[in-house]
């Protein structure tokens, strides 16, 4: 088979793709009407279209699951790219006429040489030329077959376009663009074994390769050692920059390899580089004098302080406890940018309290959760000593609202206008209309009735509120406290809110769904101070997470900041999920939801751990929620990819279920690994702060327990003396009184 369709990308953005088997099929895909409508659109100008294309590989067969990234088995022809560029000195008008002189004469040249060629299709391309495709010759390699059909036909062939992976744009079938097609395309014919590795796009060695070195220097994953110096150096190389880059991590690594070029080859990434050229640049950097590396000690000694404890169990222990944290790796854009801007150490913090940005972001998403539409509404709070890094989280929440902000900040111009004229309408008759503006980015500094009024004006949309002192709230409401947790806990569940005044100009709001989503950072004490009332309910529907211990951890040589690239990333994100609106059934998570709660139940009831059987509920609900999160970002970085940002928002509008077709499909098993990870987090981090004031606050006097036994009838007759036995001490009889009574009441009665 020599024909692949590129049909979709995976749910880590890959491209897949599946073979064309007849000639129809072919046919039809290349005569769609979009296709037909893209490529006119191209050739009337509009070069931004190309990328929406059918695109084609007829050079390698797919790898697993359909993979074209990393594929090294060639098919049985070869993909052909002639371009032709015009001179850029010439006028538009001028280049056109060049163009066609050029390529007048080449389709007529290729066909008269096709029984030699082996010519398997030959068509216009959408701009600037022609491609063709041939019959393999196995005893040459990809650029070997390329070379020699360049001299056969006195063709220059683009030199870009030689690795078996490449894919080609097509054209539509008819006449003026498929010039030449011939059924030995759609032949099945086992493809011969070539040894092309230098020719592919593959950016590492072989997986399937044996391991001739150790992987690892003091305990420390080279893989560990290299992303740390690309975090110190300013990041990974970029085209442009990788060769000098890469020979300078080289002649790092040397250092601790034994100055081995087979070991650096072994470990070190590539970028898209061949096998030939990542020899040449090893082999240039280890042919300089001998010397030591201070940039690389300096990097290990850092790693082998962070991972490695002095015993050596405890090592492999703390390991993996790593393992289990998050896959930071396997995150979307926009969460991993966020995460990459704070430092690895604060993964969960920075998720944390980034989901209810993106919650409020995604107002229109409603989640099922355990046969419950609810929107994704959360709260949060990162509690962590000061200095422990929380600060790192306040420009990512802000960039994540930065669109809300800008937008925001209108409103309250106007808002400040109207202040204005009614401060000097004070006197007058006629009073200015009150606008009822939509400030979504609600800041915590305000009134119980302000904020109720905000509320009431967000036009059935989320709100968002974030402090980075937690105190804040706690001075600015000490005497409302119920009242911001009763509007927080109706938040939550998106209930219903009622305010009213009894004065005509006082605050009046009723809203029907009350939708607010909040991110709070601030000490430990200060969470005590925010959560009061441990049995009402509120403290359970708070995401917590907490900062790691960092008090005699080293300073960061280059410390972790929000750059322009990644805040970038980030409101790439940010503005395609308010696009998105609708009811949502996430079956696979609401599964892994269910198995979760379960074991948390044995786990409890095992233990008779009442608190932890009780906070599972709510955990539960708040993790699927975040995972949720997740997933809206990894469809919003898969449609980023596929069509870029402007063409993202196009499809989202025009086709408003797509985003839940590719939602469905973004529920991997490696996003539902993450959901019991958080889900397990939220759960330990809520017994480790509220545990033992749950169960004082259970066993306080005050408390009434819907755990009650057996409701009794009693008569008059039933007193103290019938639960006695016919004879009976004192002793016996204040027991049985204390038992009922209680010991204090007891003593009050003596």
């Amino acid at each position: 088979m020599s024909v692949y369709v590129l049909d979709h990308y995976n749910e880590d953005g890959a491209k897949v793709m599946r073979p064309v088997l007849t000639r129809e099929e072919y046919l039809a895909l290349r005569n769609s009407n979009k296709q037909k409508k893209t490529l006119s659109a191209i050739r009337g100008g509009d070069k931004s279209k190309k990328n929406q294309l059918l695109q084609m590989n007829y050079s390698c067969v797919p790898g697993d699951a359909g993979l074209l990234r990393g594929c090294k088995t060639p098919s049985n022809s070869v993909g052909m790219d002639i371009d032709f560029v015009a001179p850029a000195e010439l006028s538009a008008e001028e280049q056109q006429a060049w163009l066609a002189g050029k390529m007048t004469g080449v389709p007529e040249l290729v066909l008269s040489k096709r029984e030699e060629l082996g010519l398997h299709m030959l068509e216009r391309s959408a701009s600037k030329g022609y491609h063709l495709v041939f019959r393999r010759r196995p005893e040459l390699s990809q650029e070997g077959n390329l070379l020699w059909a360049s001299e056969l036909l006195g063709i220059k062939y683009d030199d870009g376009a030689k690795d078996i992976t490449r894919v080609f744009y097509s054209t539509t079938a008819d006449e003026e663009n498929l010039i030449f097609l011939s059924d030995e395309i759609f032949e099945i014919k086992e493809c011969e074994a070539i040894d092309d590795v230098e020719n592919t796009d593959d950016s590492d060695i072989e997986d399937s390769a044996e391991m001739k070195f150790p992987d690892s220097f003091k305990g420390v994953p080279y893989a560990t050692i290299i992303a740390e110096y690309w975090r110190r150096t300013g990041g990974e190389p970029n085209t442009g920059e990788r060769n000098k880059r890469l020979h300078k991590l080289a002649a790092n690594l040397r250092a601790i390899c034994d100055d081995s070029e087979e070991w650096l080859l072994e470990i070190m990434p590539r970028y898209g580089l061949s096998l030939q050229e990542m020899k040449g640049i090893i082999h240039s950097a280890c042919k300089e004098p001998t010397k030591g590396s201070r940039a690389m000690d300096e990097i290990v000694e850092s790693l082998i302080t962070q991972i490695s404890p002095d015993d050596e169990d405890e090592a492999d222990e703390v390991l993996s406890i790593r393992k289990s944290q998050l896959s930071i790796k396997k995150l979307p854009q926009g969460v991993k940018d966020s995460i990459a801007a704070a430092g690895p150490q604060l993964a969960m913090p920075i998720v944390t309290a980034i989901c209810p940005c993106i919650g409020a972001l995604a107002t229109g998403v409603k989640l099922d959760v355990h046969g419950q539409m609810r929107g994704l509404n959360l709260i949060s709070y990162i509690a962590g000593d000061f200095a422990s890094g929380k600060g790192s989280i306040d420009p990512v929440v802000d960039t994540w609202m930065s669109e809300i902000a800008e937008l925001d900040a209108i409103y309250l111009k106007e808002e400040e206008e109207y202040n204005k004229k009614k401060l000097a309408a004070k006197n007058k008759k006629e009073q200015p209309e009150d606008p009822k503006l939509p400030v979504r980015y609600i800041t915590f500094n305000t009134t119980v009735a302000k904020l109720a009024e905000r509320l009431g004006n967000t036009d059935g949309r989320h709100a968002f509120s974030f402090t980075p002192e937690a105190d804040t709230v706690a001075q600015k409401w000490r005497s409302s406290m119920c009242d911001f947790s009763v509007m927080l806990r109706q938040s939550y569940d998106g209930s219903k809110y009622d305010r009213e005044a009894r004065s005509a100009e006082a605050v009046n709001v009723h809203i029907k769904h009350l939708l607010w989503n909040v991110t709070m950072c601030g000490t430990p004490d200060a969470l005590y101070r925010v959560v009061t009332n441990y049995t009402d309910g509120f403290q359970s529907r708070i995401a917590l997470a907490q900062t790691p211990d960092n008090t005699f951890a080293k300073l960061e040589d280059k410390p972790y900041v929000l750059t322009s690239k990644q805040a970038e990333r980030i409101k790439q994100v940010a503005h395609l999920l308010p696009l998105m609106y609708g009811e949502v059934v996430l079956p696979k998570l609401e599964a892994r939801g269910r198995d979760w709660l379960e074991k948390i139940r044995l786990e409890a009831m095992k233990n008779d751990d009442r608190v932890k059987a009780r906070e599972r509920f709510r955990t539960c609900v708040t993790t699927q929620r975040m995972v949720c999160c997740l997933m809206l970002c990894k469809v919003c970085e898969q449609l980023i990819q596929r069509y870029g940002l402007s063409e993202a928002e196009a499809q989202l509008k025009q086709h408003p279920n797509l985003w839940k077709e590719m939602l469905q499909k973004v529920q991997t098993p490696a996003m539902l690994d993450t959901y019991d990870v958080i889900a397990d987090s939220l759960l330990e981090n809520a017994l480790y702060f509220f545990r033992d004031r749950i169960e004082n606050a259970y066993l306080g006097r005050n408390y009434v327990s819907s755990v009650c036994g057996e409701r009794k009838k009693h008569g008059k007759n039933d007193s103290i003396y019938a639960r006695l036995d016919l004879q009976f001490s004192f002793e016996h009889a204040m027991q049985s009184s204390v038992a009922i009574k209680g010991a204090g009441q007891c003593a009050a009665d003596a």
